[in-house]
């Protein structure tokens, strides 16, 4: 039976924190659909998901691995909702996000919703809360969203999981783009927002896990800067009525600004011979 809402979830090696996170999605009063793309994991990734005896939750296995953007794009292919939702194996929903994000997507002019977060350590503790939507709080159009992404980065806008998108409008523009994988879930924000309008609740309704172990903690400060350079020229000339030459410029500052004081930093800790500050 179609779903309203189907949510999302690619797991590779996620035995650590999958079980929080399919506890946090299942005890949403909503009605949905939850899809376990284990993405041909090694660990106990396979059983901790066939460990809920829950009719809502259905599993799908990988014979190999895909990369990314391939795997996302799969997880999102096997869902039957109206409304989709991504949420990463070690991120969490807080309670009432789906509810209040469904009433939002009601409106058939809102392209997209997500809201604010905040950051847990690998414990599950908060570390930081009342973040991103930088100036996107409430009903905001195409061109704002696509600025603001570009002006202050992804990490800034919040994780995947606190957005909700419409599966037609993730089908017409091809779903996620894997060639970038650290701006990935941002570029389709930004695309699928060209259907209708942005908005952004002042609400905490995901939480993010700042760890060792997954994909951000792994990878280099120089392989997302670049990522992202090549997202801002390559969404400027995609979208050029919304995101102009000084917004890109505007972009590739703030990365220069950010690669110098990395540069900083790694020669402090250096000179130092201190590399606990480089974390």
């Amino acid at each position: 039976m179609m779903k309203n809402l189907s949510v999302c979830v690619p797991a590779y090696n996620s035995g650590r924190t999958l079980e929080t996170t399919l506890r946090s999605i299942l005890d949403q009063d909503t009605d949905i659909e939850v899809v376990v793309l284990d993405n041909a994991s090694t660990d106990d990734t396979g059983a901790i998901a066939k460990s809920f005896d829950d009719p809502r939750v259905v599993i799908h296995r990988n014979q190999e691995t895909l990369p990314i953007g391939e795997n996302w794009n799969k997880a999102v292919s096997l869902t039957s909702g109206r409304f989709v939702k991504v949420v990463c194996a070690d991120d969490i929903l807080l309670p009432g996000a789906l509810d209040r994000q469904l009433d939002i997507m009601a409106d058939n002019g809102i392209a997209i919703c997500s809201s604010k977060f905040q950051v847990i350590d690998e414990n599950g503790l908060v570390e930081e809360s009342d973040l991103g939507l930088p100036d996107l709080l409430g009903r905001r159009d195409a061109r704002a969203l696509m600025r603001t992404i570009v002006h202050r980065g992804p990490a800034d806008f919040g994780p995947t999981a606190a957005a909700v998108f419409r599966r037609q409008d993730f089908d017409r523009v091809g779903g996620f783009r894997g060639d970038l994988v650290f701006p990935m879930d941002v570029d389709l924000f930004a695309r699928v927002c060209a259907f209708g309008d942005f908005f952004g609740t002042p609400e905490i309704l995901a939480a993010w896990r700042n760890s060792s172990f997954n994909l951000c903690s792994r990878t280099s400060t120089v392989s997302k800067l670049t990522e992202m350079l090549r997202f801002h020229h390559r969404l400027g000339s995609e979208y050029p009525e919304y995101v102009g030459r000084g917004t890109v410029l505007g972009g590739d500052w703030r990365l220069a600004r950010a690669a110098a004081e990395r540069v900083r930093v790694r020669t402090v800790a250096t000179a130092l011979r201190r590399p606990d500050l480089l974390h």
